[in-house]
Order: C-alpha cells, then structure tokens, then sequence
C-alpha cells in the first residue's frame, strides 16, 4: 500500500517536471506575442484621466479571461480529435501576425491621415463612457486573436505530449500570459501618476523624489512607444518561425542563416505580401462600392 502510493508520488513528480519543462518551452515560443499583446493593451488602458485606467484595465482582463475560457476547451478538442487543425490554424494566424507586423511597418513610413481625436477631458460623461466601451470592445477583440495564437502556438510544442500534459502546460501558459501581461499593463499605465506621487512628495526640485517622478511622468511615452517597436519586432519573429517550422521548403530556404534572422526575413517578406493583397482588395473595394469616395467619406 504504501509503495503503491509512493508510486503515485513519483508519477505525479515526474508528470510536474515534464509541465515545467514543456511550460517553459512553449513560454519561449509564445513570448512574442506576449510582447506585442503588453504593447497594445498598454496603449488600449492608456489616455484616460487617472480614476478610470483601472476600471478599464479590469474590464478587459475579465474578457481576457473569458476569451481563454472560450479557446482552451476548442483547442484541447481540435488536439484530441483532429491535430492537423492545429497546424493549419498555427499557419493562418502566422499570416495575420505577419500581417500586422508589415501593416505597422507600413503605416510608419507611409503618412497616413487620422480623424481628430476629442481628448477626454473636453467631452461630456456619456461620451467618455461610450469611449471607454469602445477601447474595451476593441481590446477584448484584439486580445482574442492573439489568445488563439498564444494557445495554438503553445499547444503546437505539446501536440505530441499526452493530453493531460497538453491541458496543464497550455493553461499555465494561457493564465501566465493573462495575469501576466495585464498586470505589467497597470504598472505601466500608472508609472505617469506615480510620479506624480513622488514630485508633490518633495517641493524641492533638486530632492531626489523629484528627480525621480519626474522620470517616471517622462519615461511612460517612451515605454509605450517601445513596446510597440518591440511588439512589432516579435510578430514578424513569431510569424516567420511558425512558417520555418512548418513549411519544410521554408526551412530548407533559410538553412545556413542565423536563425533569427531567417524567420525575420520570412516574416517580413510574407507579412508585406500579404499586406499588398489586402491593399489591393481595399482597393478594389473602394472602386466598386456605390456612393462612397477615396476618402471615405459618402458622395
């Protein structure tokens, strides 16, 4: 009896060792689009007078939840009953973080022009609540893309794993990369009232709390901004490693090549392909669509 139950223990050991491996594995793999999910849902909380970042940031961590709790249970069953539909979504979502990769690339060289932003301190209660309504939605969305990708993309480096194994390490990555991301978000989004915190601690501008909130208020832009650098980086690396490591004759392409290189390339070179095919079709779109001009706008 006791054998038998120290048996157990041992089996079960050697399961959380195998988890832990695995999870760290696929945490690699997923790390990218943790970067480019930090940096949008940053940008997303941000913008708002200081009393509603949090609500909001709440918000869309609880449809980040619900979203996992929606693509967890789908992904186990594709895996159990139909693992090719893994790869194949693993592919069409590399084509979209492509996509947006090459799509930020492009916007930043190509002049684009933007509607004027009301600021939220000259509109009135109900139209700040419908902005925040909408930041959410749009948020939640988002999140719900790169949920998939995170989960297939981790799902893809247990498919061959056991299915228990399979559920323990992709909902550790799927609840490490909500709690995670959003909680760097608050800090994020809050570094700019910290420092505020820290200049009104101390009138003297030459203290050391000044010196420092001061800091604080300056570096929020300026981490904003990188972590959509960064984040724009890592989907072109995310997306051109599920091309080389699922298309042979991709593989075969880039053998010889530092290997961040090649799938950056590959990333790059298939995200603004298909960022022309969609240029294209707007295009085309916009030709044929009845009553609406070059600019959008109805004739």
């Amino acid at each position: 009896m006791a054998s038998g139950f120290f048996a157990l223990l041992d089996d079960i050991a050697s399961l959380m060792d195998d988890v832990g491996a695995m999870s760290k594995i696929a945490g690699k793999k997923t790390a990218g689009i943790l970067g480019d999910d930090l940096a949008v849902n940053a940008e997303k909380a941000s913008g708002f007078v200081s009393s509603r970042e949090i609500p909001v940031l709440w918000a869309i961590s609880k449809g980040s939840f619900i979203n996992k709790i929606i693509i967890l249970p789908v992904a186990f069953l594709l895996s159990a009953f139909l693992p090719v539909a893994v790869t194949v979504i693993l592919l069409l979502g590399g084509l979209y973080l492509a996509y947006e990769g090459a799509e930020k690339i492009y916007e930043f060289f190509v002049p684009h022009h933007h509607p004027d932003v009301v600021m939220p301190e000259k509109m009135e209660k109900e139209a700040i609540l419908e902005l925040e309504k909408e930041k959410i939605k749009s948020a939640i969305v988002t999140d719900f893309i790169l949920s998939v990708e995170i989960v297939i993309i981790a799902l893809g480096t247990v498919v061959n794993e056991p299915i228990g194994t399979q559920i323990l390490v992709v909902s550790i990555i799927a609840l490490v990369a909500t709690v995670g991301v959003y909680g760097i978000v608050a800090m994020i989004v809050r570094m700019d009232d910290l420092g505020y915190r820290f200049i009104k601690l101390n009138g003297e501008k030459s203290s050391f709390t000044y010196n420092i909130g001061k800091f604080l208020v300056a570096a929020l832009p300026v981490v904003i901004k990188s972590l959509s650098v960064i984040g724009t980086i890592a989907l072109l690396l995310v997306s051109g490693g599920i091309f080389v490591h699922n298309l042979e004759f991709l593989h075969d392409w880039v053998h010889g090549i530092p290997a961040i290189l090649g799938e950056f390339a590959v990333g790059l070179v298939i995200g603004f392909l298909c960022l022309l095919i969609v240029l294209f079709f707007k295009r085309i779109w916009k030709a044929f669509k009845p009553g609406v001009s070059e600019s959008g706008t109805t004739k």
